[in-house]
């Protein structure tokens, strides 16, 4: 058994949780709607989400299943997806602070098991062994991956935001260990990782949805992201969002932006 991350840090996403719930690009409703007529969901059944985070997945979900079982680490990202589900009324949902990695495996006959921008943090060899006997014979899971990531784009905007980062966080991109660990790509795709498992098949499907932001949400994005915490950024926090927002206000004056997002759905069957 290969072990992709052998620990897991606490510190990955920590202060992060309020913004995360308030700032992350939200899944659009498409992407339920393709998971529900895929596996034919009615309203009964059981969904597992794991890495739930602040209940992006969970709570606009919920109401396609009989009951949700959300699994996070993070007790700050759970606080926040509890209070977000209470607002709404959201009431089938159970809050579980856990790992992926440590699921028992009493709790199962799920009919669907989600994992979004979650599943590259996990030992995902482990984590799809046990997803594999925690799911009923007609379901299946759904790796879900947004388009979103501001190191890699191409929009002149998001490249500036990012050169903002680096001139106060250095030019390396930063993740965990208290702000002191880097960043490391994936070595070996999800796809691949799927293929080796137990899985017996899977297909990608994707969806593309329009994104607008304003600087203020666009900052607080940033601080919901692993690689610029708000702690990070210590006692120049207040200088590095003036040069933010004037670094952005020369892009574009309005200080709107919108761009096309695509979200990816790597999805795999039990049988």
């Amino acid at each position: 058994m290969v072990s992709t991350i052998p620990n897991y840090d606490p510190t990955l996403f920590q202060g992060a949780a309020w913004y995360y719930a308030r700032y992350r690009s939200k899944y659009p409703k498409a992407l339920f709607d393709l998971l529900a007529d895929i596996f034919k969901l009615d309203g009964t059944g059981r969904l597992l989400d794991l890495g739930c985070g602040a209940g992006l997945i969970a709570i606009p979900f919920r109401d396609r299943f009989a009951e949700v079982v959300a699994v996070d680490p993070d007790a700050e990202m759970l606080k926040e997806a509890e209070e977000q589900a209470r607002n709404l009324g959201a009431n089938n949902i159970i809050w579980v602070q856990d790992r992926a990695e440590s699921i028992s495996p009493d709790c199962s006959d799920f009919r669907l098991a989600t994992l979004g921008r979650s599943f590259h943090w996990m030992q995902r060899e482990l984590v799809l062994e046990k997803l594999y006997s925690l799911l009923s014979d007609d379901g299946g899971i759904a790796i879900i991956k947004t388009s979103d990531d501001p190191w890699h784009s191409e929009h002149p905007w998001k490249q500036t935001a990012i050169a903002v980062v680096k001139r106060w966080l250095g030019e390396q991109r930063r993740t965990g260990k208290a702000g002191q660990g880097l960043w490391k790509s994936l070595e070996i795709p999800h796809e691949e990782v799927l293929a080796k498992s137990k899985f017996p098949r899977y297909a990608n499907y994707e969806i593309k949805f329009e994104q607008s932001w304003t600087i203020d949400s666009y900052l607080g994005y940033i601080y919901s992201t692993a690689f610029a915490l708000p702690s990070f950024f210590g006692k120049n926090r207040e200088k590095f969002q003036v040069d933010l927002k004037e670094s952005l206000l020369k892009i574009e004056p309005s200080g709107k932006f919108t761009e096309e997002l695509s979200v990816t759905a790597l999805i795999a069957w039990k049988q």
